[in-house]
């Protein structure tokens, strides 16, 4: 696919990402496309220093990136002040993914404080037996939709039961995420506003509240009893902003993960045998399919001064989309990227958790999370393939992904398989 393609809007993008990337990488790793003026930034070495530097560029635009505009014209060689004035009115202001400077650093301190290796530790028995509760309500029919019926409700009773969220809400909670954008109507539209976790606002209120009177062992009373660095307490809000926002990405971001990683091992039997003979490669498997084909396809950056990326000018005011996807294909760091390799030397190079500050903080919930789901199933199942009913034959696959210019998600996989 030529890079002439508008990569917000081209709906034949969305079905092959890579062919965009890979052209546009090899023409110039950093370039402005002409349909939103959006300076995309697709060479691996490029967009790691971008994301180590602090100060430079704003996490404001992180999830929308240049849709819809800012709301304010850029005005000099430094709009720090004005965005300042306007952040409020951005998409997801509320959430820690936009956060910059010190109220970043002290909100992300309150979560990363509770999710600690112990306490993912002491969640793994619980995640291997969901896993095969999980499994039993589809292998008896021989066939699954994987994304729904396993990779969804998986991630979304894992994150709920870390949370603490009591387990009769936790169906409702299921179906409320897991409506893809076509099917969205009435009470759901929150997720084309400004803000699409609000649906949860006044329920993540209530447990936090609750857990301030009666106070519980789970992740959610830690987070209502926190306190920032410096001694002072956190309004109830602003938590319920934290715990809505763990609970959508704890969940999102695995889903994606492990429909994936179903998909390349229904297409590789192979595979299948070599990871049921040594599980102890799964973790290498998993992190070359955050490589191959990553949950982020692009995240968003913008310039507050004017400053310089690679050799092209970058005005202060630009939006820069760093383009995950792209990076994790650079052949200039990666040997035959287009190679899915388990053995590969740099398996653990990609940067589909990002790097710097803004680290997915909760990539090593992720980690284990896929990583039990997946032991679960190759332990369960044999023959894992895909159905050519809903996919076509080999060579002749089809797939749908939602239609998004932000994230890699496919909206279903059919596959078929036999008791092990």
């Amino acid at each position: 696919m030529d890079s002439s393609a508008d990569y917000f809007a081209d709906p034949a993008v969305i079905d092959d990402p890579h062919s965009f990337f890979d052209s546009m990488r090899s023409k110039a790793p950093v370039q402005r496309e002409p349909y939103h003026g959006a300076i995309m930034v697709t060479g691996y070495e490029e967009i790691f220093d971008i994301l180590r530097q602090k100060g430079a560029f704003s996490s404001c635009v992180s999830v929308v990136g240049p849709i819809p505009p800012l709301p304010f014209e850029s005005d000099g060689d430094d709009i720090r002040e004005q965005l300042e004035q306007h952040r409020e009115s951005l998409p997801w202001a509320a959430h820690l993914v936009s956060f910059d400077g010190a109220k970043h650093t002290a909100h992300r301190a309150l979560l990363t404080r509770l999710l600690t290796p112990r306490r993912l530790r002491e969640n793994r028995d619980y995640l291997a037996a969901l896993a095969d509760k999980v499994i039993d309500r589809f292998i008896d029919s021989g066939r699954c939709e994987v994304h729904s019926q396993f990779a969804h409700a998986t991630s979304t009773y894992a994150i709920s039961d870390l949370m603490g969220i009591p387990e009769a809400d936790r169906a409702e909670l299921l179906t409320l995420l897991g409506a893809p954008p076509s099917q969205i109507g009435g009470d759901a539209q929150h997720k084309l506003g400004p803000d699409p976790l609000v649906f949860l606002e006044q329920r993540f209120l209530g447990y936090l509240r609750a857990r301030q009177e009666h106070s519980g062992t789970d992740l959610m009373t830690e987070l209502a009893q926190s306190r920032f660095a410096d001694g002072s307490t956190p309004d109830v809000v602003a938590l319920a902003q934290l715990a809505r926002f763990l609970f959508g990405a704890g969940q999102d971001t695995t889903a994606r993960l492990l429909s994936m990683a179903t998909l390349i091992l229904a297409e590789a039997p192979a595979l299948q045998e070599r990871l049921r003979r040594d599980p102890d490669r799964i973790p290498d498997f998993l992190e070359e399919t955050l490589r191959f084909d990553s949950p982020t396809k692009v995240i968003y950056r913008l310039a507050l001064t004017r400053t310089k990326v690679g050799d092209v000018e970058v005005p202060a005011g630009s939006v820069l989309a760093l383009c995950l996807t792209s990076a994790n294909r650079d052949p200039k760091h990666f040997e035959h990227p287009e190679r899915f390799d388990i053995d590969r030397v740099k398996v653990r190079d990609h940067l589909s958790f990002s790097v710097g500050i803004h680290a997915c903080l909760g990539a090593p919930l992720a980690r284990l999370e896929a990583r039990t789901a997946i032991e679960r199933l190759l332990d369960r199942l044999e023959g894992i393939r895909l159905s050519e009913a809903q996919h076509g034959p080999p060579g002749k696959r089809h797939f749908n992904f939602e239609p998004t210019y932000s994230f890699r998600s496919l909206s279903d996989l059919h596959v078929e398989f036999s008791r092990r």
